[in-house]
Parts: C-alpha cells; sequence; structure tokens
C-alpha cells in the first residue's frame, strides 16, 4: 500500500470487510474539494462524493451525509431526517469524531458508528468517486453499494 497512510489504510480495511474491492487511487493533485476531485479524476462533478460531517445540536451526535459533489446540502431537510437541528461541524470535531479531516472525509471506516445519510441523486449516476481518507486519495463505488457499506439511509436533502 505505498503512498497510502493510515487514513486510507482503515478506509482499505473497511472496504474489504464491506466485501467491497480495494481499488484506492492515490492522486498528486488535491481531491479535497468536488471540483479538484472532478478536475484530478476527469470526471463530472456530479460523480464525486462530498461527505460532509453536521453536529446534530441537541445530542452532539456527529451525522455524515453523502451527496452529489454538485449539490448542496438543505439543513431544514436533514433536521427533518435527524429529528433535531442541526449545523455544519467544525474542522476540529470532524476530526475528533471521525478520526478524519475534512477533505479527506471518506463514507467509510471512521472511529465511531455514524449517523449516515446518504442523498437520493447519488444513486442516477453508474459509479462515483469518494474520499478514501486523504485528500489525495479516493475510490471508485457504485453508489448502491456505497449505501449498504455506509449503513446508510436514503433521503432526499439535496438543495432543489
Amino acid at each position: 500500500m505505498a503512498g497510502r497512510g493510515a487514513g486510507t489504510q482503515r478506509v482499505a480495511a473497511a472496504l474489504a470487510r464491506s466485501g467491497l474491492p480495494d481499488e484506492i487511487t492515490v492522486v498528486p493533485d488535491s481531491t479535497r474539494s468536488a471540483s479538484e476531485a472532478a478536475a484530478a479524476l476527469g470526471c463530472d462533478v456530479g460523480c464525486i462524493v462530498k461527505s460532509l460531517v453536521f453536529r446534530a445540536v441537541e445530542t452532539d451526535s456527529p451525522v455524515l451525509v453523502l451527496v452529489s459533489g454538485g449539490d448542496r446540502v438543505d439543513e431544514e431537510k436533514l433536521a427533518l431526517a435527524v429529528g433535531e437541528r442541526v449545523e455544519q461541524a467544525s474542522g476540529a470535531y470532524v476530526r475528533d469524531r471521525t478520526g478524519y479531516a475534512i477533505g479527506g472525509v471518506p463514507p467509510v471506516g471512521h472511529d465511531e458508528g455514524l449517523v449516515t445519510f446518504a442523498d437520493e441523486g447519488l444513486l442516477a449516476r453508474e459509479r462515483v468517486w469518494a474520499a478514501a481518507g486523504s485528500p489525495h486519495a479516493v475510490f471508485p463505488v457504485a453508489p448502491g453499494d456505497l449505501v449498504r457499506a455506509a449503513r446508510a439511509t436514503v433521503v432526499c436533502v439535496a438543495r432543489a
């Protein structure tokens, strides 16, 4: 696993546990944002999965949202799905609760179990690319397999 850090190795192990192939790609260019990832991979930004962490305000619980790279999360819709008010998590909160820094947060392989939602728009794609634990590592996956591996609930949380 040359070129892979501990975070990427945790993602590879989580993929293997889920029965998915370890097809992690390490690229020299940043994949920190959806547009950077799309440029590095030569694909449409809609094929990039953004793994966004929110904080459920009343319970201080992390909530992971998987959404297409071209979409933004509607926090009111997400709050309805979660059952309480949510807010975008700070970088320190994300690292503390997931074990990853913003820009490399994967949909699997976290330090603690996360309540995870996947926007239904992801399912329109044949294959998507998700972060693999580093701002330079990604993996391809069929959206249905991603939902299963991440144990995500499919909802409509993208802004209209």
